[in-house]
Order: structure tokens, then C-alpha cells, then sequence
């Protein structure tokens, strides 16, 4: 069995859940595609507070149709987990208790309009730098769901870039509300894509799986090589006086990120972390009435068939 999955990688095929695999490979799938869901989910916060202060209809409209696509993202994600064997119930319990983690950049408040607008160009700019490659994620479920997620993300990161060039054409205090988003969302952007690989402990397993295709800091040259023709583009300054074009590596230099800032904010101590948690449990339990009814509404549904099957037999 351990042969023929290895030759499954080795071809570049899909491991599907039916097939054998090394339960490595399943533990790893597990904590990376839950992580993954649980930052769908929190990730509806930051943003989904500026639903009602938006300020136009047409920006709410985007917005709320944002924020929905994040909780579509979420469920497809828990639902690849399932065909792992996990309980989407156990994996909630586990996110709201601390037992499992969520990218560390939600943690982080958006006091002004235009963190919407960064949130989009930044966050989910390097979201699709990481997730396009996950659609050809050796793990079959995981791999077709990315598809239909990196291009809603496509969607976001576009809506976001639009918002700002907006308000880049708008007034003084516009333009320099999008600046100070800019200045604060950076630098947790790069760190989004995880420690340095020498500081990572699950990337080289994932990538000889072949669950991911780069590397963290492979994944992180290629946002910053993205994004610094957008900015100038949209007429903001990056906030890293390190930053400039390296003619011989064909790539941008760059500064390092405050790596004892990413493990204090993974380590739950981010300026956010508590309220976003406390609010996934609130609404975890406020919404039990909700999921006990659809049981029992199902239990119902099943009740009825079998007992026109009975009648028929």
C-alpha cells in the first residue's frame, strides 16, 4: 500500500479519500485544511464589521457578497476535512477552545474604510499567491475545491484594488487613510505565508507529499514581486525602506518581517485574537438552535421516507 501510494505522488496523481495513505499524510491534510477553513470563517470578521458602516449601497452589496463567499469558502474546506475522517463539530471545538489555529492575519483590527480595500489587495492577493498552487494539491478534494475558492479570491482581490483607486482619486484625507492602511497591513501580509522555511516544521513533509508545490518564502518573493507594481500603480508607498529591485536575482530585496511578532500573534497574543474567538463561540452558541432544529428536521425527513417505503413495500 505504502508503494503504491508513493507512486501515486511520484506521477502527479490525486489521492483520493477511498485510498490508502500514511496517516502522516492524513494528520498533515487535517491541521493544514482545517487551518485553512477556521481562517475562512474568522476572516468574515474583520471585514464583515464594515458591512453596515460601508458607505454606499453598492459597497455593501460587495461587501456582504464578500463576506458570503468566505463562509462558502469555509464549509467547502470543512467538507474536504470530512472526507478525512474529521467531525466538522470536533474541528469548531477545537478553534474556539485554542486547540487549532487560524491564519494570524485576522487578528488585526480595521479601524478605517480603506483596510477593506488593503484587506482584498493584500490579504487575498497573498491568499491566491498560496492557494492557486493548492489546486494541484496531491489530495483530491482538497484540490477541486481550491479551484472554485482561488477564483472568488480573484473576485476579492480585484474588489479590494478598485476600492482603493477610488479612493486614491478621492481627497487628501482619502489618500492618506489608504496609506496608513497600507503602513499597517504590509507587514503582516508578508507574514501570512509562515515563518521562514528554515523556522517551518510542517513544509518540507507537505511538499514532498506534494500537498503544497512552494515554499513559504518562494510563496512570499512572488507576493512582493505581485504587489510592488500595483502600488506604484495605485501611487502608495510600501512601508520597507529595504525594498528595491535586485537586476540580478530578476527579483525585489526586501526587508525581514518581526518574526516575534507572528509567533506572539500565533501564539494567541495578537490585538485581536480574544475578541475574534470570543466571537465565533458567541456565535456558536447562539446558533445551536438552529442546528438542533435542521437535525431534527431531518431526522423527520428520514422518519417519513422510510415510512412510505414501508407502505409501498
Amino acid at each position: 500500500m505504502q508503494e503504491h501510494f508513493d507512486a501515486t505522488i511520484a506521477r502527479d496523481q490525486r489521492v483520493e479519500p477511498r485510498d490508502w495513505m500514511p496517516d502522516g499524510y492524513r494528520r498533515t491534510l487535517v491541521r493544514q485544511i482545517a487551518q485553512h477553513a477556521h481562517s475562512e470563517i474568522i476572516g468574515m470578521q474583520p471585514e464583515g464589521e464594515w458591512i453596515t458602516r460601508a458607505p454606499s449601497l453598492r459597497r455593501k452589496a460587495i461587501l456582504f457578497a464578500k463576506v458570503q463567499d468566505e463562509a462558502g469558502h469555509g464549509l467547502y474546506l470543512y467538507s474536504a476535512a470530512e472526507t478525512l475522517g474529521a467531525d466538522r463539530a470536533d474541528l469548531t471545538e477545537r478553534l474556539i477552545e485554542g486547540r487549532q489555529k487560524y491564519s494570524s492575519i485576522f487578528n488585526y483590527p480595521t479601524p478605517t474604510f480603506a483596510d477593506v480595500g488593503v484587506i482584498g489587495w493584500f490579504v487575498d492577493g497573498a491568499a491566491i499567491c498560496n492557494q492557486v498552487p493548492l489546486c494541484r494539491s496531491s489530495y483530491g478534494p482538497y484540490a477541486r475545491a481550491m479551484v472554485r475558492i482561488c477564483k472568488e479570491e480573484s473576485f476579492h482581490q480585484r474588489q479590494g484594488y478598485e476600492l482603493l483607486m477610488t479612493m486614491m482619486r478621492g481627497t487628501g484625507a482619502q489618500r492618506a487613510m489608504v496609506q496608513d492602511a497600507v503602513d499597517r497591513w504590509w507587514w503582516p501580509s508578508l507574514m501570512m505565508f509562515g515563518p521562514p522555511d528554515g523556522d517551518s516544521p510542517n513544509s518540507a513533509a507537505s511538499m514532498a507529499w506534494k500537498i503544497k508545490r512552494h515554499s513559504n518564502d518562494e510563496l512570499r518573493q512572488r507576493f512582493v514581486d505581485m504587489t510592488v507594481p500595483q502600488a506604484e500603480k495605485l501611487g502608495v508607498t510600501l512601508p520597507d525602506p529595504d525594498l528595491r529591485w535586485n537586476a540580478e536575482r530578476g527579483r525585489h530585496d526586501f526587508g525581514t518581517p518581526d518574526w516575534s511578532e507572528l509567533k506572539r500573534v500565533i501564539g494567541g497574543d495578537g490585538p485581536c485574537n480574544a475578541e475574534r474567538t470570543e466571537r465565533r463561540r458567541s456565535a456558536h452558541e447562539e446558533g445551536a438552535w438552529v442546528r438542533e432544529a435542521a437535525t431534527a428536521h431531518a431526522a423527520k425527513q428520514e422518519r417519513r421516507a422510510r415510512a412510505q417505503e414501508g407502505a409501498v413495500a
